[in-house]
């Protein structure tokens, strides 16, 4: 039964219109052909290797231990579900840890079995939950620590990953990117019930495919309607750029009138804002990328942007949680900025770059080493810091970045040195505000992002949280 009303049906419709009519890059396929060629590759993963590998430790052909850690391989290699992430492995690990093998193997097989019907999945769902409400408590009763236990909000992506990859023409994925889209756009609103709230959440994609498919002529399935909302929420700087119309030369070039101190003039815009993301967070990836528009803006305000992008990731740390200080302006060579995780005894170091291109290594190396040798010094002084990343946050970054991390991990005491794009600031940022108590700042949350030296962007960020 259809439950979407005839706005909803036309906003809808905008969406997948949207996405259809997205152009690719220069010489590249559109994010239409993008996705058919990644669906091609995923269907042929599902029948190769992960159903053969499902029922096969259905049928206790396979013991948990290796249905686990193939499980994890296959994900590892070929990334098309974000199963590597904190919903999906590292949950299955928490379950394995928190329970003994034995039960773990019966209520496992219990849950990801496909269900032959919506009640039946919802049946499961409960059920699983309440096993693992249960041994998250017995595993803190036995003097373990809460940031241990399996967290039951990963459920729904959890079995539903492996019903789809049971029967992928009737589960959908449910992924938290599509759960933020279709509250964003007023398409559904999830409850606390994790159970009904899936089974509605199929029943939405059974009609939105259904009226995607009448209102483009082209057939869509759950893949495709998947799609839709994984373009949508792909695009984190596209809601500091709403309002803004590409072709209005006059609205672009005219210049920001300044109110005066304590006086705030609020935009009307054409539609309410859809963004969780804070005004002062959404415009860091224009900012780390020089856009002219921002730089003139930063200038109207009477400062230059690499200093206003500093002053906007330091508000972007604080929104997160950290206990911030910046370090940079006027204060010799030190990093831009410090955020320190005060309940898990971890701090990050950041420098700022602000790049129309990547952001290339090699002129400002010794001065890094210089100034993260003094400043952990200072933050081991303090007590009870167990880890110290290094972070630099820009556009896009150059390759060429092993030495500097190898060097700066042998001859400082830093953990680890990320390479942040600001497009995963603004992910980051998202996920707090929409789930302050699901997105910790500790190793079940956004520490695991600074746990791995490397490239981290905003797709990364969403892939880990399911």
């Amino acid at each position: 039964m259809p439950t979407l009303n005839e706005q909803q049906r036309a906003r809808a419709i905008e969406l997948m219109q949207e996405y259809l009519q997205a152009p690719g890059p220069p010489d590249g396929p559109t994010p239409v052909e993008a996705d058919t060629e990644r669906d091609h590759g995923r269907v042929e993963i599902i029948e190769q290797d992960l159903k053969p590998l499902v029922t096969a430790y259905l049928a206790s052909d396979l013991p948990l231990a290796e249905f686990k850690s193939t499980i994890d391989g296959i994900n590892k290699r070929h990334t098309h579900w974000g199963f590597k992430g904190i919903k999906g492995q590292m949950f299955f690990n928490m379950v394995v840890n928190a329970a003994s093998e034995e039960e773990v193997d019966q209520e496992l097989k219990s849950a990801i079995a496909v269900p032959t019907s919506e009640q039946m999945a919802s049946s499961r769902m409960r059920t699983f939950r309440a096993f693992v409400n249960r041994v998250g408590e017995e595993w803190v009763a036995a003097g373990n620590s809460r940031h241990g236990t399996p967290k039951p909000g990963s459920i729904p992506f959890f079995l539903s990953y492996f019903w789809q990859v049971q029967d992928r023409d009737t589960w959908p994925v449910y992924y938290t990117n599509t759960v933020k889209v279709l509250t964003d756009t007023n398409l559904w609103q999830p409850s606390d019930e994790m159970a009904e709230d899936y089974v509605r959440f199929k029943q939405l994609h059974e009609e939105l495919a259904a009226l995607f498919t009448k209102a483009s002529g082209k057939r869509f399935g759950l893949y495709e309607v998947e799609h839709v909302f994984w373009f949508r929420g792909d695009n984190p700087y596209q809601a500091a750029l709403a309002g803004r119309k590409s072709g209005d030369e006059d609205t672009e070039d005219a210049p920001t009138p300044v109110e005066p101190a304590g006086q705030v003039t609020p935009a009307t815009p054409a539609n309410l804002p859809e963004s969780y993301v804070p005004p002062i967070v959404a415009v860091l990836p224009g900012m780390a990328a020089h856009d002219p528009k921002l730089t003139e803006a930063a200038e109207r305000s009477g400062q230059k942007l690499p200093a206003a992008f500093e002053k906007h990731l330091n508000a972007a740390f604080t929104i997160l949680g950290y206990e911030t200080k910046l370090l940079g302006q006027g204060q010799g060579r030190v990093p831009d900025g410090r955020a320190i995780a005060t309940d898990y005894d971890y701090a990050i170091l950041w420098d700022a770059k602000v790049r129309q291109d990547r952001y290339t290594f090699g002129t400002d190396d010794r001065a890094i080493r210089e100034y993260i040798s003094t400043q952990s010094r200072e933050l081991k002084r303090r007590g009870r810091i167990r880890n110290i990343y290094y972070c630099i946050i820009s556009s896009t970054f150059s390759e060429g970045y092993d030495e500097l991390i190898r060097l700066l991990k042998m001859e400082t005491d830093v953990n680890e040195v990320v390479l942040l794009q600001a497009d995963a600031v603004v992910a980051m940022v998202d996920l707090r505000v929409r789930g302050p108590l699901e997105t910790t700042l500790g190793p079940d949350g956004l520490q695991r992002l600074f746990t791995n030296s490397g490239v981290v962007t905003g797709s990364d960020v969403r892939q880990l949280f399911g």
